[in-house]
């Protein structure tokens, strides 16, 4: 049965810009779920499924709703046991609860205050307005206001970061050899704030460039982008031809396998 994802989005329906979603949107995709992905605005909060709190993500599977991109993971860990596991056991939940309270009060406090009115602009019309009420109530100040001296506070946004940049320069992953929750965490406010700028994903734990293709959880967890130029339209040629790579990123992840004996497909 396929998950229903309900994902903010911005002005164009395929700029997913929430790290919470990301983190629903990885979860998902290293459990190797089938997904259909709802593109949601933030004020068609009465389009949501209920219950919910008004915001997302927020999951349908079967009869279940599950709102809330921390209950979504523990939601999918005890569903779906059989899948890879996303904490490894409870020492690594554990520590993927330490990880996310340092990604929400030291990297998310730092960079929101660097991009708030870029996401903004990515908002659409009706969403603007919302945007910029409900954002210049939290700040206490316009968001021209809140990103004016951005520049001056990049060094030390730059240096709240070693303890990470000290982690991966001595591992694959801060969850170790392998990607686990904890990453998708990370990854998921890189990522988050990279879509909402004009730059495109530039998170290795989400996209491989260096293959020429992305792998499955890649694959599944990104949605879809503008049609690619230049060179970028040679990389998707020679993937659609059938010269893939395994991701360097992730490893490959069991894929259900349907009556007939087909993998089934994830996305």
């Amino acid at each position: 049965m396929t998950i229903r994802l309900y994902d903010l989005a911005g002005a164009e329906a395929e700029r997913r810009f929430s790290p919470f979603c990301w983190r629903a949107r990885m979860a998902l995709a290293h459990k190797g779920l089938d997904v259909e992905t709802v593109p949601w605005h933030f004020t068609e909060k009465d389009k949501l499924p209920q219950p919910n709190e008004g915001r997302v993500p927020v999951i349908v599977d079967g009869d279940r709703v599950v709102h809330d991109s921390t209950a979504i993971a523990d939601y999918l860990e005890q569903r779906y046991p059989d899948r890879p596991s996303l904490f490894g056991d409870e020492i690594g939940r554990a520590l993927a609860r330490f990880v996310q309270n340092w990604t929400e009060t030291v990297l998310q406090a730092g960079l929101v205050r660097l991009v708030v009115l870029d996401i903004h602009r990515h908002c659409g019309p009706k969403d603007q307005a919302y945007f910029r009420r409900s954002r210049e109530e939290r700040f206490g100040a316009s968001l021209e206001d809140v990103v004016r001296d951005r520049e001056t506070r990049l060094p030390a946004f730059r240096a709240s970061l070693d303890p990470l940049r000290r982690t991966v320069e001595r591992q694959d992953f801060v969850s170790g050899k392998t990607p686990a929750y904890a990453d998708y965490v990370i990854s998921a406010r890189f990522n988050g704030r990279a879509r909402s700028a004009t730059s495109r994903c530039w998170q290795p734990m989400i996209r491989s460039r260096l293959g020429g293709a992305a792998c499955s959880i890649c694959s599944a967890a990104l949605p879809a982008e503008p049609p690619p130029t230049g060179t970028e339209t040679q990389r998707v040629a020679r993937t659609s031809a059938g010269d893939r790579a395994e991701c360097r990123y992730h490893p490959p992840v069991p894929r259900p396998v349907s009556s007939s004996g087909c993998s089934a497909k994830t996305g």
